[in-house]
């Protein structure tokens, strides 16, 4: 007897057809974890564009790669809507640029969902409060983070300064590193 594996009798369906037994490998569909890379941002406000050009660097590095699972999206700014869009995916890491003082070049951080942290005007609304939108909606909470990069200058001008374009360059190195852990770890392994 072996232990673990599944039956199918295909006898209803062809008669022709023999019980075939397989290994629980033998019939694995291999689960990809479906990833989105969502920059924001306004590309003519100078260093507020490296959400948009780090989905670009993303889209050619993971069409390169092959890893059709890996979406890229990018907007203005944050919306209620956005909820939505989240709820198809496993992963989501959004990418925005930061004047934050405790970051040197980027940094990573991971998001639980919040309700509190909405403007009155409903104009902008914060990564954990889309995240919360998406719990409440869609009974979905994908595992999330901000990928802040460090900006000096937000003037109208649709260049990043280099400083801003060396600490974008850098962190997508770092978050295609951590996007092939991730991929490698969803390989099926070798049977024993």
């Amino acid at each position: 007897m072996v232990k673990n594996s599944i039956i199918t009798d295909h006898n209803a369906l062809n008669p022709k057809m023999q019980k075939v037994r397989h290994q629980p490998a033998d019939f694995l569909i291999c689960y990809t974890m479906r990833i989105l890379i969502y920059g924001y941002g306004n590309p003519g406000r100078q260093d507020d564009g490296i959400g948009a050009r780090f989905t670009e660097l993303i889209d050619q590095w993971s069409a390169k790669e092959n890893m059709p699972h890996i979406t890229t999206d990018c907007n203005y700014q944050l919306n209620i809507e956005d909820a939505s869009v989240i709820a198809d995916y496993d992963m989501v890491i959004f990418v925005d640029a930061s004047v934050v003082e405790d970051i040197e070049n980027f940094r990573m951080d991971t998001v639980k969902p919040d309700d509190a942290s909405i403007e009155f005007t409903m104009h902008a609304v914060s990564v954990a409060y889309i995240v919360d939108l998406c719990n409440k909606i869609y009974n979905k909470t994908p595992k999330t983070y901000v990928l802040h990069i460090k900006a000096e200058s937000f003037d109208f001008i649709e260049e990043l300064t280099p400083v801003a374009k060396q600490n974008m360059l850098a962190a997508a190195e770092f978050l295609k590193r951590f996007l092939e852990n991730i991929h490698e770890t969803q390989k099926p392994r070798d049977r024993q």
